[in-house]
């Protein structure tokens, strides 16, 4: 006879919770701190491709249950491959290539990403906070790049991290491994706001909600401009936004726009056509 345990479904390591447009996705696995194990990755690059090909999908708060928005990577996973016949360095690329896909993968999402972080955002924890276009912190959330405190520099997370706040704060998160406090991240420029004790994720649905009700083809278009000017010189970066404007100013939504801000009436925006 089979065994109830043994048969018993495993729960999953995210939840998708859907609401005319908002989409809620909570990092599941609060007994461990919602580490990005290589399972966990794996499951929000799918939930991110789904995510890019819904087009009822309009903005997406990513939230995690328990004490933590993610605590990084899974160091008893990774310790556990010190045993493979290569001590675990074919293991380790997987996992940091997978992980550098999923952050890729956000910045790439066609549709505004807004982390609420309650507890703490440490190591690729913090990554996930960076990488996501905006943030609201509970006022007693901490965040760090903790890796140095375990002999294993936060390189990967620095990368989002440095993109996010200032070249200095970024390396001293990095170079001290310690906990800064929701007002430092906000003062970073790590998090857009701070929200009372709890409050995160009602907050970051209500700034999602602000958010939703405008074009989501302006906004994918948006998003993507601003990602692939930043990195570049003055000159490439006006390019790059002015082919964006242009190329908004040829979709449906903007022509609609433009003529009810003119008629001095509400605008109706289509369907989403930000995944294409």
């Amino acid at each position: 006879m089979t065994s109830a345990s043994a048969t018993a479904p495993i729960p999953p390591l995210v939840r998708r919770e859907d609401d005319d447009g908002l989409v809620v996705l909570t990092l599941t696995t609060p007994q461990n701190r919602n580490a990005l194990s290589l399972a966990m990755i794996d499951t929000l690059i799918v939930a991110t491709a789904d995510l890019a090909r819904d087009e009822k999908a309009r903005v997406v708060v990513l939230a995690g249950e328990g004490p933590a928005l993610s605590a990084g990577h899974d160091l008893r996973e990774m310790q556990a491959h010190r045993n493979d016949d290569d001590q675990g360095r074919a293991y380790f690329e997987h996992l940091f290539a997978r992980c550098s896909v999923l952050m890729q993968a956000i910045v790439a999402l066609p549709k505004p990403v807004i982390a609420a972080v309650e507890g703490i955002a440490t190591a690729a924890g913090c990554q996930l906070v960076a990488s996501c276009d905006l943030a609201v912190a509970g006022e007693r959330a901490q965040f760090a790049l903790s890796g140095v405190n375990a002999g294993l520099f936060c390189s990967t997370p620095l990368v989002a991290v440095s993109r996010a706040v200032s070249r200095k704060a970024a390396l001293e998160m990095a170079m001290t491994g310690k906990l800064f406090s929701a007002s430092d991240a906000l003062r970073f420029g790590l998090v857009n706001r701070v929200a009372p004790e709890g409050r995160a994720l009602a907050e970051a649905c209500v700034l999602a909600r602000s958010i939703a009700g405008h074009s989501a083809a302006s906004l994918a278009i948006g998003k993507r401009a601003f990602y692939a000017q930043i990195e570049h010189p003055l000159e490439t970066a006006y390019a790059i936004a002015s082919k964006a404007m242009v190329d908004n100013l040829a979709e449906h939504d903007s022509v609609e726009g433009i003529e009810a801000f003119l008629e001095k009436r509400r605008p109706s925006f289509g369907s989403s056509d930000a995944g294409r």
